[in-house]
Order: C-alpha cells, then sequence, then structure tokens
C-alpha cells in the first residue's frame, strides 16, 4: 500500500503514501521504484483524460513523508553511484512537475528532506493547522544536500534569502512560517482538511479557477501560482517589502545575501562542515542558468558530499541517534506508559525538566519545601514556554495550555498518583536519602523512582529503600530544554521495567537515552573529567589559556575547556574533582591550578566572573587577572593547535578506554552517542571513539606513549587501548552497537 493511485468519477487523483512497517513514510528505493510506476500510470491517466487533478498525500498518521532513508545514503560508497542516485530521484520529481494535470501537496504532519522536494515539485502547497506539521530540508545536517530538485526549486518560489535559511540551518518550519515565505499557498483546518482538498482538486478538475486563480508553473516544474489563502503573505509571488525585493530581486542584493551567509556559515561551522559552503555554491552558480544545467550542479555536488568523511560521519551519528530512541535499553524489560510525573525540587533543574515533560503533554506535580521555590520553578517553566512562544515555535495558547499541566506545593499531594517521579534536589546524599525515603511511602507500587543526579551512587540510594528494582539514575542534562542527552543509570538492583520506563520516557521527552552502570561519573562526567583536568595542567605548565580554547574549538567542539568550565561552574568543577580524585586516585587528582580557582571566589558564568567576564548571562572578555588567582606566571609558553587537541583529546579515548573495560557501558557506541549528545563532541567526527578508531588505535597509543614519557602516568596507556593497538583491532569492532565484552 505505498504509494497507490486512485482516481474518482470527477477525474481526481489520490496518489496516497502509507508504510504499514514504519511509523513515518520514507522514500527507499523500492517506493521510488513503485513510485515510478503509479507516475507512469499517472502520465498515461492524464495523457486520456481520466486523471483532470492529483492531490499527492499521506494517510500515515503524523507523517507525510519524513525523507529519503538515510541507511541507502549512508551505504554510498561511490561518487557516481551518489551522482546517478541524485539524477534518478530528479527525473522521477520532475515528472510529477511535468504532469499535464494541476498537482496538490496535500502535507499533514513531518514533511521533510525528499518529502518537501517532493512537495516543490507540485503545483500548490496545502498544509493542516497542526501545530506538529512540520516542512523542512534536514539535509544539510547529514552533511548533504537537497539532491532530488530542491536547491533549483526552492529558491524560486520563496526567494533566495528565506531558501538558505532554510537548507543551511536544517531547521524545519512551522506552517505559519511556512506559509508566510509562501513555502505552503494555504493553510486549512485539520478537522476539514481532506474534505477542502478535494474540493480544490475537484475545482481544477473541472477547470474552475476558483481559490486557485490561473496556472502559472515556474520553469522548473511545479510551485505554481499560490492559493488565496484569505490574508496577504510575502514571497516571489506575493506583497513583498521594498527591502525583500532588493535582496532577493537585484544582483547587488543577491550578492550581499550570499556575503553575509557565507560569513555565518564560517562563523557556524568553523571549516569543517563542506555541505553549507556546497549548498552556496550550486545556489550561486545555478542563478540564471537551464533548469537542467542547475540540476546537474545538484547532482554533482551530491556526488562529493555523499562520500565525504564528514558526511559518512554525521550519518555515523544519526544512526546512533535514531537506534538509542527505539530501544530496546534493557534487553527483556517492558516500558511502562507514562501520563503523570512528579519533579522533588523545584530548582532549574526540577523547573525545567517540568517543562520538558508538559511540553511532551504529561502532567506534571512540582514539589518543594518552600512555596517560594516552587513559584521560582513554575516560574522558570512559564519563561521556557514564553522563549518558544518568541521563537515562533509554537503558539501562545499553545504554551498556555502546556503550562497549565504543570502544578506544584510544599506537600506530597498529587505525587501519589505519578508514574514516574524525578527527584531534583541538592547533590547531597544524605538529603536525597531522606527524600527518596518519603517519595516512596506515597508513591504506588509500580511507580518508578528516578534521581537526577550527576555524581552520587545510584546503589547507595537504592540501600534506603524497600523497592530497589524500582529505583534508577536519571542524569538530565544542563540546560534541560535544550540538552539532548539522558544517561539512564542501572543500579545492581535496578530492574529491566524500570530503565525500559525511564528510556522510553526519555524518547518521548525528545532526548536520547544511554543507559550506564552506577559507577563515580557514569559516563560524561567520567571522559569529559580528565580532559578539562588536563586543561588544569596546561595551565600549571604555563600554557596560555585563550590560545587553548581557541585550539579547542578549532578541533571542532562548541567551546574551549576553560569556557566549559565556566558554563558548568567553578564551584561544581571543584567539587567534581574532588569527587573523581577521591573514586580514581591520582591519575584524577585536580591540577593545581584549578585547586587554586576553585578557592579564588570565582563562579563561572552565574557569577559574572571565571576565565572570562559576562554581563548579564553573556560573555564579554577574557579576564587575565584569572592568571594572578591562580597563582600562575603571567609568560605564556607557545604550543601547536595539534599538541593542545593530543593533550586534551587523548587523555578522554583513554578514560573511555577504561570505561569499557569496567562495563560502565556496553557499546562504543553508546561512548560516542554520549560525548556527541552530552557534550557537543564534533559531530563531524563521528564520536570520541570513532575518531580514534578512523585515526588508528595504534597511533593513538603511539602518541599516549609518547606523552607519558613527558608528561607523567595519567597518559599511561589502558589495557584495553593496548591490547587494540597490539591486535590491530578498533573500539567498535571490539565493543559492536548492542553487545558487551564478551562480543570481542
Amino acid at each position: 500500500m505505498n504509494p497507490r493511485l486512485r482516481i474518482d468519477e470527477d477525474g481526481v487523483g489520490r496518489l496516497t503514501f502509507r508504510d504499514p512497517e514504519r511509523r513515518q513514510n520514507i522514500l527507499t528505493q523500492e517506493v521510488m521504484e513503485v513510485l515510478a510506476a503509479v507516475v507512469e500510470e499517472a502520465e498515461d491517466t492524464a495523457r486520456r483524460g481520466v486523471l483532470r487533478a492529483l492531490i499527492v498525500e499521506s494517510a500515515q498518521p503524523g507523517s507525510f513523508i519524513a525523507g529519503a532513508d538515510v541507511n541507502a545514503i549512508a551505504a554510498i560508497e561511490d561518487r557516481r553511484a551518489a551522482i546517478e542516485a541524485s539524477r534518478a530521484g530528479q527525473a522521477l520529481f520532475g515528472r510529477i512537475a511535468a504532469l499535464p494535470v494541476r498537482t496538490i501537496a496535500a502535507v499533514r504532519g513531518i514533511c521533510l528532506g525528499g518529502g518537501t522536494e517532493l512537495a516543490l515539485a507540485c503545483d500548490y502547497r496545502v498544509a493542516d493547522d497542526d501545530d506538529r506539521t512540520r516542512i523542512g530540508l534536514p539535509e544539510v545536517l547529514l552533511g548533504i544536500l537537497p539532491g532530488w530538485g530542491g536547491t533549483t526549486r526552492l529558491p524560486g518560489l520563496v526567494g533566495l534569502s528565506a531558501a538558505l535559511d532554510l537548507m543551511l540551518s536544517g531547521r524545519s518550519a512551522r506552517v505559519s512560517k511556512a506559509l508566510r515565505i509562501g513555502l505552503v499557498d494555504q493553510v486549512l483546518p485539520r478537522q476539514q482538511f481532506e474534505e477542502r482538498c478535494l474540493g480544490l482538486a475537484r475545482g481544477l478538475a473541472g477547470g474552475e479557477a476558483g481559490e486557485l486563480g490561473a496556472d502559472r508553473r515556474g520553469p522548473a516544474g511545479g510551485a505554481g501560482k499560490p492559493l488565496e489563502s484569505g490574508r496577504p503573505r510575502p514571497g516571489p509571488r506575493g506583497r513583498r517589502t521594498l527591502a525583500s525585493r532588493f535582496l532577493d530581486g537585484t544582483p547587488p542584493g543577491r550578492a550581499l545575501v550570499f556575503r553575509a551567509a557565507t560569513r555565518q556559515v564560517a562563523r557556524r561551522t568553523g571549516g569543517h562542515y563542506p555541505a553549507p559552503l556546497r549548498i552556496l555554491e550550486v545556489v550561486r552558480r545555478g542563478r540564471g542558468r537551464p533548469v537542467a544545467e542547475r540540476l546537474e550542479l545538484e547532482a554533482r555536488a551530491v556526488g562529493e558530499l555523499a562520500v565525504s568523511p564528514e558526511c559518512k560521519n554525521l550519518l555515523f551519528v544519526f544512526q546512533l541517534r535514531e537506534a538509542a530512541r527505539k530501544g530496546p535499553w534493557a534487553g527483556v524489560g517492558r516500558a511502562a506508559g507514562v501520563e503523570r510525573l512528579a519533579v522533588i525540587g523545584a530548582g532549574p533543574m526540577g523547573g525545567g525538566i517540568a517543562q520538558v515533560a508538559a511540553y511532551r503533554d504529561i502532567r506534571v506535580r512540582m514539589k518543594d519545601i518552600r512555596h517560594e521555590a516552587v513559584a521560582g520553578g513554575l516560574a522558570f517553566a512559564r519563561s521556557l514556554f514564553d522563549g518558544a512562544v518568541r521563537r515562533r515555535s509554537l503558539r501562545r495558547r499553545e504554551a498556555e495550555r502546556r503550562m497549565a499541566l504543570i502544578t506544584g506545593g510544599i506537600d506530597y499531594a498529587g505525587v501519589g498518583r505519578a508514574d514516574v517521579v524525578v527527584e531534583a534536589v541538592v547533590e547531597r546524599m544524605a538529603v536525597k536519602e531522606a527524600v527518596l525515603r518519603e517519595v516512596e511511602a506515597v508513591v504506588g507500587e509500580g511507580a518508578v523512582i528516578a534521581s537526577n543526579t550527576s555524581s552520587l551512587s545510584i546503589d547507595r540510594m537504592a540501600a534506603v529503600l524497600d523497592r530497589p528494582e524500582r529505583f534508577a539514575g536519571m542524569h538530565f542534562f544542563n540546560p534541560v530544554h535544550r540538552m539532548p542527552l539522558v544517561e539512564v543509570v542501572r543500579g545492581a538492583k535496578t530492574g529491566d521495567d524500570a530503565v525500559e520506563t525511564l528510556s522510553a520516557l526519555a524518547v518521548r521527552l525528545g532526548k536520547v537515552p544511554v543507559v550506564t552502570a552506577d559507577a563515580p561519573g557514569f559516563l560524561v562526567n567520567r571522559v569529559l573529567g580528565p580532559c578539562l583536568n588536563e586543561a588544569g595542567h596546561l595551565l600549571d605548565e604555563g600554557w596560555d589559556a585563550r590560545a587553548v580554547d581557541r585550539a579547542w574549538k578549532r578541533f571542532g567542539m562548541p567551546m574551549g575547556p576553560y569556557r566549559l568550565m565556566d558554563e558548568i561552574g567553578i564551584d561544581v568543577m571543584g567539587h567534581a574533582g574532588s569527587t573523581m580524585a577521591e573514586a580514581f586516585g591520582e591519575r584524577m587528582a585536580p591540577a593545581a591550578a584549578l585547586v587554586a580557582l576553585a578557592g579564588s571566589g570565582r563562579l563561572g558564568r552565574k557569577g559574572g566572573r571565571g576565565f572570562y567576564l559576562y554581563e548579564k548571562g553573556r560573555e564579554k572578555a577574557f579576564d587575565t587577572s584569572v592568571y594572578s588567582d591562580m597563582k600562575l606566571s603571567s609568560v605564556r609558553a607557545k604550543a601547536k593547535p595539534d599538541q593542545i587537541r593530543d593533550r586534551l583529546v587523548l587523555v578522554m579515548i583513554n578514560e573511555a578506554a577504561r570505561v569499557l573495560e569496567e562495563g560502565v557501558v556496553a557499546s562504543a557506541a553508546d561512548v560516542d552517542l554520549g560525548m556527541v549528545m552530552g557534550t557537543g563532541f564534533a559531530p563531524f567526527r563521528g564520536g570520541l571513539l570513532k575518531y580514534a578508531d578512523d585515526r588508528g588505535v595504534a597511533e593513538v597509543a603511539g602518541a599516549m606513549e609518547a606523552l607519558r614519557r613527558t608528561c607523567g602516568s595519567r597518559y599511561e596507556p589502558a589495557s584495553l587501548m593496548a591490547e587494540l593497538a597490539r591486535t590491530g583491532g578498533s573500539f567498535h569492532g571490539a565493543f559492536p552497537a548492542g553487545c558487551g565484552r564478551d562480543a570481542e
């Protein structure tokens, strides 16, 4: 049933997609072959006058078409094969654009990538008014570009500026924005959507202009004259501002747009991601050329990008993320549905957890010991919803409806009905133990209790509970509404059902779960800690902090180690460093500079002063007086960026090897996913251990040995690394996804 064509007695055809084996429609090779046959049928029936108008639609709830088959893209190793795949998709969508009848893409739900390109090949696009409907071209996030006519058709439809914004950011647009820029021609009420679409198509089939107006196809086919929306909207064929007409419609204006976009891409990507620059090049070179030449530019760019290391690594991370979101996470457990959540502790973390849950239509009860704290948690959650409204990612009425799902108080009223309770109180064991005992006394036997701890032992907390099998860690990263990772921490007595329930809840909250064992620092903080501590040792040796931060960003990290310490909080860093040193001994002993910094009174960004100075939370400048507070000489040694890179990244790889040895996580994929999602480790490198495997474990071990001779025992290669270096193995080969140590 994917796809098929039906034609009614009025000559209205309905080309319907529905994949019974997936939650979303995907344009796999098989689907494209079936679609080609359906298009041939449409061509034939149109020539015979049987088909007089065509609706392209989906019968899949919540999904128009979610894009092409990512696994098929990842499997392409030959540039020519990638070019041919692009040309084949272009040709098929070109046949849809060239149909001798007028076509309407009826978009409900997710419409991304190849789905959007298919919609662009139609004459008109209508969408329902559901907030969940999104339209976009996210290919740049996978290291490629829209290769089935997207870069050719989109600029002519919505204008150069709007087209580049969609393609370079990869962000999907809500229907209100899609209407505003001209990506869709009309938004219809969801309750009447099918009926209204059929009415529009019947008007076309009968040769009546009606709401549609005259047929004016663009030079690339598809993208015809907009439907009447009932209100003016800007766009190449609508009412536009003087500035937009200048920028999109004149050579000097377009030159300004391209220059500004190029600068923005360079600033955002640091030159590590080739896809955005190729999008700019293809669109710029295609201006004014015949359609066939523009499509060929697009196909050749796809050929080069699809086989690039950056694309392969971004696809690798995407596949890891999708696998982590599908589960199962415990092997034999059963996830319970979560409709009610309780959060104990109404600070920024608790308020953030409550907000992301309410955003996903889960009822939340917040509890704290002070009315002021509860009010603060509610205010924080509201501020996050207000921010979503300002960004136009949520309508005001929807924000109010979801905010109303959060209630709070100073007693346990309502907590007992929760399916899951997340404890998010102060990071002190005695306090957490007392709170957990109180929670267990009021919740039902089937409820799962979780602690949002970043460092404390889950097993020690479980010891005070009567039902430890219903207890686990659920470590959210700060800020909750932005950070995608959740570490689900399995204690020695945690049951599989509890792990599955918390992991499934994380997915519902839009997060990516990684299951870890109960160990100091769990996964992310355990692996990140040595890197930040090594940055402290670099300061002890007289290296310039600004040079180190620049080198680490040049490697592809979102920020330098000292800027990250400011973000975490220098007081929090000091506590974490002491905890790690207590657990792992001398190799984790805090660097002298960091010990001095912890006692300096600087707090980082939250206090307005750390390595950098901050004003209203925004970074202003590096604070050179930090050196004297750390009791360091003002003389700074010079170093090459690759030296800084190795000093910071190799200790992380080494610690990740120990994490695998100890069974903290089951696979190298878990390490890579955790580090990308939890620290922003350069996605274009595929993850920490993917980087090590690509570089070669033997080379990494050799570099570790060289540093051990100059920097000491903390660079002693872990036994797993030494073993893999000796045998020519790899981390992902020894610890494949879904397997433990025995899989070697």
